[in-house]
């Protein structure tokens, strides 16, 4: 049969379709961070980690715990996006101006612009040590450190900003009720998020959901589409699952500031592979889950119940487990790699996997184009 205009404007469309649809696959599934912690005795050098990173895997962000010259240097021309952190003990002295500019000089100037720093975390979960010294200098280092960036003409390209835990929440269920702790939400959270707000930086945020994860509510906290539905009363919106609920928790506390519209980014999040023998739900096929889903969830484009149609900066905790960290077992298994740099378990990072997965689909599609076709040219 002679192929009409019709038919070949359709045919068109549907390739069109499927080509964008498969571009955008892919992209999404490239979009994803690792924090890379260094409480070990047995991990391989930084400069194996990172071209490890840039050639092997779909990893295109690192957050360190540090200002490491070993492992800034080895993620020279690597094009990954580095984040580098101020120690807690460090931050009284950053709300020094001349002790801040030095320590830009030091640590992020050297490295400029074959590593790709873009951001500067000012202490972790500063909040949560309940250290009056550190939790009162907190902001005030930030706006310091963020002055000496201006002074290097770095603040474009550099941002500050601090990671917190959902202990920052008095609150968060149902998550439209959610609300930061009294007496930290105005004299600490509001002059923080004004900074933020003003710097275009971020508000990031450590979600765990294994920590809130018990026998009933496992598949809540693994993204299972099958999972039990929380609702909110308030907004009559339904959560399938604990992630989206902790995000919209956040989201509904900032909301109640004022400040709703700075961007969320996820600073920590994982499942160990490894506990104490009693423990549930901690195994490498549990962990392989989580992970997969949550790569495939905040790159979907589906956002969370309160914030539909976005996608959320993510990064993994950990690259690899740390054997040198104290406290139960699951603290030390929380890596994605071995030393040797073969994955814990199976996650789709790697440059290999996601070709297959493309090349998968792609057949898929152009099967789809035949089946369409074929119908089409069979009713006209």
């Amino acid at each position: 049969m002679e192929q009409t205009p019709l038919v070949a404007s359709i045919l068109n469309a549907t390739m069109l379709l499927v080509t964008l649809a498969l571009i955008q696959e892919a992209e999404a599934t490239a979009k994803i961070g690792v924090n890379y912690g260094t409480v070990a005795s047995n991990l391989p050098p930084p400069s194996k980690v990172a071209k490890f990173l840039s050639k092997s895997t779909t990893i295109n962000r690192v957050r360190i715990f540090d200002a490491n010259p070993e492992i800034l240097h080895a993620f020279a021309n690597t094009g990954i996006e580095v984040t580098i952190t101020v120690p807690n003990d460090q931050i009284p002295q950053i709300t020094n101006l001349t002790f801040a500019q030095q320590w830009v000089k030091t640590n992020v100037q050297p490295f400029l612009p074959a590593t790709k720093l873009i951001r500067i975390l000012v202490g972790n979960e500063v909040l949560s040590t309940a250290n009056k010294l550190l939790i009162s200098n907190l902001v005030p280092a930030m706006q310091t450190l963020h002055v000496a960036l201006v002074t290097a003409s770095l603040d474009n390209n550099v941002k500050v900003s601090t990671p917190h835990s959902l202990g920052v929440l008095s609150n968060s269920s149902p998550p439209s009720t959610a609300k930061f702790r009294q007496g930290y939400d105005t004299h600490v959270i509001k002059p923080m998020l004004s900074f933020l707000k003003a710097s275009n930086a971020p508000f990031m945020v450590n979600p765990y959901p294994f920590f809130g994860t018990s026998v009933s509510n496992l598949d809540y906290a693994l993204f299972r589409s099958d999972s039990g539905v929380v609702f909110d009363d308030n907004t009559k919106l339904r959560y399938t699952n604990m992630l989206d609920a902790q995000l919209d928790a956040v989201y509904s506390a900032l909301k109640l500031l004022g400040f709703e519209d700075v961007e969320i980014v996820i600073a920590e999040t994982g499942w160990p592979s490894l506990g104490d023998p009693a423990q549930f739900g901690v195994d490498p096929k549990t962990a392989s889950e989580y992970n997969g889903n949550l790569i495939r969830h905040v790159n979907s484009g589906i956002g969370t119940p309160l914030m539909p149609n976005r996608t959320f900066d993510t990064y993994i905790f950990a690259l690899f487990d740390e054997n040198l960290k104290p406290g139960p077992t699951y603290e030390r298994n929380f890596g994605l790699f071995w030393p040797n740099m073969t994955l814990v378990y199976d996650l789709p990072i790697m440059k290999n996997s996601v070709a297959l997965v493309a090349n998968r689909h792609f057949y898929k599609a152009f099967l789809s184009i035949i089946i369409v076709f074929n119908f089409i040219s069979t009713w006209l």
